[in-house]
């Protein structure tokens, strides 16, 4: 085709832009394609090469191509560099593509469930490069948008700022110490008086998403919080391939409905079937399976002191974000006059309670990948959308645990090098922005541990971030706007706990209150 061209459209076709319009219009395509319908994801992906970077749309293994997936194993190219937030598990999802070894680098923001990925990781098998959830999200959506880069304050002071995070381990794997690929540092810069890095946008060869319907030009609707980072990974890529449950004729949706404009679409298959598998089928129990004679154990009710006191942090009118865990329980113990909105970071503002057996939903889950319904007035979004209110400082508390918080408001709850690979999720998102941060946690780690530390040993989730600690010792308040030696005071005791043993319990210095409330 090229030679059939002027000298001045060869050149203009030197550039990456032109390349993936190419890419676009001129792929050889079956016979038995019509239009922008493919006869199966086989055929769909039957043009992927080796090595291709794929942008994998899905959260948890809630809205994932999976058609798309079993295709690509079936095909078996690899050295593919694989973008998604995710890896599935071992057995689903892109799960199945670590499996068979044909993913050489994985860019996520969570490696979850999935032992075989951290395994692959931590025995320097697979490349690993770990990005917060919200830049993962950005960094794509920039990518469909043409901006090249932005700054964000997600990750400053952290690893993804500094650099010196493994991204490959070498043949001796991570038990030795053996590295061989590590990040490398941000551009930092300051914007009316506070601290951005730089991060570059993603752009892939192909997309591979899943929506639940689209007409025959290529507009997509998605369903529920299944919409997650499909429509961000559908834009980023110079071929995306869309697998839906349902095929209408153009003109049939209502254009208000469209979450995604055809434009961004190149290929379109109808998947025969779906599995939808739950990673965590929550359900709220009702009858006699509600009533339980068993007394609740001691770490049990250590829990709901924790929680409860933490539930006094939400007021009536809020926007919340709560994390994976014992957060979540904070919810709980909310008093009936008090009416807060839950943001979930994989797109949906307004979590109701879990649904009953009969009401459960693989389209949509939280982002601790469980079951939920959703309230009246509740509202749906993409990954981008979510994350844009997380760091534009609409989300009022934030919630969460901790491995390690420091004297001066440090927090680390995503690694422990070498041994521990969950990822830092949204997390460093949501401690970058303004809300105010609570974090819920026991005193002490495993084998009597500190965890409130003079400084934090594992790696950042955030630098000067902590508002409030909880724990089932006391309570502690943070000055994180304040001088950089102020000590944190201990706000409140629990019942029957001496100050000394806190001190006992405690790796860093604070203050005690005058007078000193019991919680």
């Amino acid at each position: 085709m090229l030679s059939r061209l002027s000298s001045s459209s060869r050149r203009a076709l030197a550039s990456p832009a032109a390349r993936a319009q190419t890419l676009r219009c001129f792929s050889a395509a079956p016979a038995d394609v019509d239009g922008k319908i493919w006869p199966s994801a086989a055929a769909a992906i039957a043009d992927v090469p080796n090595g291709a970077t794929l942008l994998v749309g899905g959260f948890g293994l809630c809205g994932i191509p999976e058609n798309l997936i079993n295709a690509m194993v079936e095909h078996g190219t690899t050295g593919h560099t694989a973008v998604s937030n995710n890896a599935g598990v071992d057995d689903f999802g892109l799960g199945l593509l670590l499996q068979t070894k044909q993913v050489k680098r994985m860019i996520s923001s969570y490696v979850g469930e999935n032992k075989n990925f951290e395994a692959q990781y931590l025995s320097g098998e697979l490349e690993v490069e770990l990005t917060p959830q919200g830049t993962l999200a950005e960094r794509l959506r920039a990518g469909g948008a043409g901006i090249p880069a932005f700054y964000t304050r997600t990750g400053y002071g952290t690893y993804v700022h500094e650099g010196g995070n493994v991204i490959k381990y070498g043949p001796k794997g991570a038990a030795a110490g053996d590295v061989e690929i590590s990040s490398v540092p941000r551009e930092s810069r300051e914007f009316n008086g506070s601290n951005y890095i730089m991060e570059e946008a993603i752009t892939g060869d192909y997309s591979l998403v899943k929506a639940w319907k689209a007409d025959t030009d290529g507009n997509l609707i998605f369903r529920s919080t299944a919409r997650n980072f499909n429509p961000d990974v559908a834009r980023a890529g110079k071929v995306c391939i869309a697998e839906v449950e349902e095929i209408v004729p153009a003109g049939s949706l209502d254009p208000n409905e469209v979450h995604l404009p055809g434009i961004y679409v190149q290929r379109i298959v109808k998947g025969p079937s779906y599995e939808k598998r739950i990673e965590k089928v929550t359900v709220t129990k009702t009858g006699d399976a509600a009533k339980s004679d068993e007394p609740p154990s001691e770490a049990a009710l250590m829990r709901e002191r924790i929680v409860r006191k933490a539930a006094e942090e939400l007021q009536d009118g809020m926007y919340v974000n709560l994390g994976i865990g014992m957060p979540t329980m904070a919810s709980n113990y909310i008093p009936p006059d008090v009416h807060i909105t839950l943001q979930s970071e994989n797109g949906l503002l307004g979590i109701g309670p879990f649904p009953t057996e009969d009401n459960v939903d693989a389209d949509t889950i939280n982002a601790g990948k469980q079951t939920i319904t959703m309230n009246d007035g509740s509202s749906l979004f993409s990954s981008s959308e979510s994350f844009a209110m997380i760091r534009g400082s609409h989300v009022d508390v934030t919630i969460l645990g901790a491995l390690q918080v420091a004297q001066n408001g440090d927090l680390a709850n995503w690694i422990i090098p070498g041994k521990m690979v969950k990822g830092m999720g949204g997390a460093m998102d949501l401690v970058a922005s303004d809300s105010r941060v609570v974090v819920t946690m026991e005193h002490l780690a495993k084998g009597g541990k500190h965890k409130l530390v003079e400084s934090c040993s594992l790696p950042l989730t955030g630098a000067r971030v902590v508002d409030r600690v909880i724990t089932e010792m006391g309570v502690f308040d943070f000055d994180k706007n304040g001088p950089a030696d102020a000590l944190p005071v201990l706000a409140e005791i629990a019942p029957g706990v001496t100050v000394d043993e806190v001190r006992e319990a405690t790796g860093m210095e604070f203050v005690v209150a005058d007078p000193l409330p019991t919680m």
